[in-house]
């Protein structure tokens, strides 16, 4: 199926700031299941804030492990089962958690990308992985929210890792976070300026 106009700039508009691209994969399907188009904008705005999570990571504490390309896939497709629960587009509503997750197993993406749709708001969970608390944060920060259980979690992860005191650790994220949520409303315009039907 080919995508929308509306999706096709929702995928492919640079935005501004611009707004890293998504995965070909990520694109590919979403253009496959003709997403509604303020959904890949949503997308595009979580997976680009969770690039500079990763890039942040990785400077500031490179002995952490991390797999950089679950986290992005995991940004780029936390949502996609609003493709399915559009409804939830706009209101609350958490079965597309479940129903993301089921499609992208449908499309052939294991279950260790496919998690991200189904855990992304369940981080307190005892086999929540950084990966997981990434891209939590993500999810949460690209509007400005600050959620200090979720960031707490990242702190532990953070401290183990990288020897530092936990005020170290706490004062660098939160002003990576706060440059961060600096540029919400920009993401926020982006998003806002696609429908969410197409």
């Amino acid at each position: 199926m080919t995508p929308s106009n509306s999706l096709h700039r929702a995928l492919h508009t640079a935005g501004d700031p611009p707004l890293r691209p998504l995965p070909a994969p990520v694109t590919d399907l979403l253009g496959s299941l003709a997403a509604p188009p303020r959904l890949a904008a949503h997308l595009r705005a979580v997976h680009d804030v969770a690039v500079r999570l990763v890039d942040w990571l990785e400077q500031r504490c490179p002995g952490l492990e991390v797999d950089r390309d679950a986290v992005l896939f995991g940004a780029a497709t936390h949502d996609i089962g609003k493709t399915v629960h559009v409804a939830e587009l706009s209101g609350p509503g958490s079965a597309h958690e479940e129903a993301g997750r089921e499609l992208l197993l449908a499309h052939g993406f294991g279950p260790a990308l496919a998690r991200f749709a189904g855990t992304h708001a369940s981080w307190t969970a005892p086999d929540a992985t950084v990966e997981d608390l990434l891209v939590s944060t993500a999810d949460k920060v690209w509007k400005n929210k600050r959620v200090p259980e979720l960031e707490d979690l990242l702190l532990v992860r953070l401290t183990q890792a990288s020897g530092r005191e936990r005020w170290e650790e706490y004062l660098a994220l939160d002003e990576l976070l706060g440059d961060i949520g600096d540029g919400a409303d920009h993401r926020l315009a982006f998003q806002a300026a696609f429908p969410v039907s197409a």
